[in-house]
């Protein structure tokens, strides 16, 4: 079920007590930058799992993660495939304020399509909010050739830090919570050989896979505090 978008906390609210129940908790899929810094408060999360929906670094930024001049890239939900995530629980009584949070910093711009999603989890399914990107959006970029795609990791840079940030921290985010994505692990293996991460030693299990750092050399990487895609 898809969302239209609104610009207005409130009324996106309104609308999705419409369609999704005026007095139950809500849930939230994040897939990225929602599980290492969800930024609202829930009292409950969950691994889950969404069908018909993958992960992909194909939203152009030029606010947050890039600039007009040298757009930048964050995660989206594009169709097809599959994607392992987190679900959180909002309680009804505390739904309103914590989606305005969350459409605050999501849908600042109405890029997204939100859509309830349905997500199954260790302790049965549940419908949760999630943001995709349709295909034909203009802020959809195509499969990126390697070398263009380095460009972007080496110099694409936003009011909340690089693109090469983001990508480490949602792959390190992963790889504490064991799920595996093979694309992501394509791009840092791909940023490792560019030298623009460095491989810490190698971890005892496949489960446990390089952790990879930043280097304080790396243009792009700084102490600015990480946040929204």
């Amino acid at each position: 079920m898809t969302l239209p978008p609104h610009h207005e906390p409130g009324a996106m609210l309104g609308e999705l007590r419409q369609r999704h129940g005026q007095h139950g908790d809500l849930w939230v899929f994040g897939y990225a930058s929602l599980i290492w810094r969800p930024e609202f408060h829930a009292t409950e999360r969950r691994p889950a799992l969404v069908r018909g929906w993958h992960r992909a670094l194909r939203m152009r930024s030029k606010i947050n993660r890039g600039t007009p001049e040298r757009p930048g890239l964050v995660f989206a939900l594009l169709p097809g495939g599959a994607c392992r995530g987190e679900v959180f629980r909002l309680r009804a009584r505390d739904a309103e304020p914590e989606m305005q949070r969350l459409w605050q910093r999501e849908m600042i711009l109405p890029v997204y399509t939100p859509r309830w999603l349905p997500c199954r989890t260790s302790q049965g399914d549940v419908l949760a909010l999630g943001f995709t990107l349709s295909r034909r959006s203009e802020a959809c970029t195509p499969r990126l050739p390697e070398a263009q795609m380095l460009d972007i990791l080496r110099h694409a840079r936003g009011r909340f830090g690089s693109t090469l940030e983001y990508l480490a921290q949602t792959a390190q985010a992963l790889r504490d919570r064991r799920i595996r994505d093979a694309e992501i692990e394509r791009l840092m293996a791909l940023a490792v050989r560019a030298g623009l991460l460095q491989a810490a030693p190698a971890a005892r299990s496949p489960a446990d896979s390089v952790p990879l750092t930043v280097p304080s050399s790396t243009p792009g990487s700084s102490t600015v505090t990480p946040q929204a895609g």
